[in-house]
């Protein structure tokens, strides 16, 4: 995982780059999400939510989330974060 300022470059298990902007950082039950959007796509609805974990190494890394209740939480805290967002470009309209 490398990261610059607003965008994280994840790498998977294919070896495939890309770049993803944070969009916000989430902690739940206490661990630490990250809301991500890949950079390259056009489509706002292809939005990844990854748990920051340490490996056996003590490095963080950032990995899926497999269990649906705990998915389902952190969806939930990511809609009410957006609820108390205040986004200019809604108000421009």
């Amino acid at each position: 995982m490398e990261n610059n300022e607003n965008t994280v470059i994840l790498t998977d298990e294919d070896g495939v780059e890309t770049e993803f902007e944070v969009i916000t950082a989430l902690e739940v039950d206490g661990n630490e999400y990250y809301v991500l959007y890949p950079v390259n796509e056009a489509e706002e609805d292809d939005a990844v939510v990854l748990k920051l974990i340490k490996n056996e190494d003590g490095e963080e890394m950032l990995t899926t989330i497999e269990d649906d209740d705990e998915f389902e939480k952190v969806a939930a805290a990511y809609e009410e974060w957006l609820s108390e967002e205040d986004f200019e470009d809604e108000d421009e309209e």
